[in-house]
């Protein structure tokens, strides 16, 4: 009996370990199943999913980094440097002077009227007298002195006519006058120094026409004014003796003339102290700069 009941137990025994495996066999099988089919199910899902292209991002536009405007420094008043003034040609003041340097290398004896309709005749041009003492000519002394002359009336805003620049020409005093007369010079300058027996004489003076003088007495007073003006400023200038205005109405390189004239005798070759004075590079700057001074003074500037 209690075998038979054993045997009973092994069966059951054997029959629930079937069950169990046979239970567990489909729960395995549905896990399979429902992988399966979740897996199915998500390629179903993936597949039907578009495929979105990813959109191609746009570049942003290069910006140009604006150049920052420069600062400006503040305005600092500074005390500017002294700067020399450009030598420049100078602003014209409208004033046109003729100047003869007196004489020539070569003298011309042949004749002349001393003026229009003259009788009376004189020769055309001299050589002039020499330096006592320095043995210098007087027309290279006169020209010496027009040219600083010319040079200093420029600097002053004047327009110059020389008569000559060279020692080697022939022009008579009539026709020195004619050239001035025709150059639309204002005024007249003939540059000259004087001569004497008595050495002991010096000093300075200009030469003009009378108011009766028969050629040129329209412009007489003109000539005097000038004169005077001229020989003050020029005696200022150099410290030479000023012997004033002498009249004089026998002079071609006057009698002839259209414009306002004056003689510059500017002092005695024959004195030592003036012929010596005379050939002295600063006191030719002086005389030069004592005659503007005296055209300055003619025309108010």
């Amino acid at each position: 009996m209690k075998n038979k009941k054993l045997n009973i137990l092994v069966v059951l025994g054997i029959l629930i370990a079937v069950v169990g495996t046979i239970v567990g066999i489909r729960s395995t099988l549905k896990i399979i199943q429902t992988t399966s089919k979740q897996t199915k199910l998500a390629s179903v899902a993936l597949a039907a999913k578009p495929i979105v292209e990813p959109i191609p991002t746009e570049s942003p536009e290069t910006t140009e980094t604006p150049t920052p405007e420069p600062t400006k420094a503040p305005d600092i008043t500074a005390t500017p440097e002294p700067t020399e003034e450009p030598t420049s040609t100078p602003v014209g003041n409208g004033h046109i002077v003729a100047i003869d340097a007196g004489h020539q290398a070569q003298g011309n004896s042949a004749k002349e009227p001393i003026g229009p309709g003259a009788s009376e005749t004189k020769p055309k041009v001299a050589s002039g007298t020499t330096g006592r003492t320095t043995g210098v000519p007087e027309y290279q002394l006169n020209l010496d002195v027009s040219l600083k002359l010319r040079d200093e009336l420029q600097s002053r805003g004047y327009q110059v006519v020389m008569i000559r620049e060279d020692h080697n020409v022939d022009i008579s005093n009539a026709e020195r006058a004619e050239v001035a007369n025709n150059s639309g010079a204002e005024i007249f300058l003939r540059i000259h120094a004087n001569g004497s027996d008595d050495t002991s004489v010096k000093g300075a003076l200009t030469m003009a026409p009378s108011s009766s003088n028969p050629y040129v007495s329209s412009i007489a007073s003109s000539c005097q004014d000038l004169s005077q003006k001229v020989v003050d400023s020029y005696c200022a200038a150099t410290g030479f003796k000023n012997m004033g205005v002498q009249n004089y109405d026998n002079m071609s390189g006057i009698n002839w003339c259209k414009i306002p004239v004056t003689i510059v005798e500017m002092g005695f070759m024959t004195n030592p102290d003036d012929d010596t004075a005379m050939q002295d590079q600063d006191m030719q700057n002086r005389m030069a700069s004592g005659i503007a001074d005296g055209v300055d003074d003619y025309f108010g500037i």
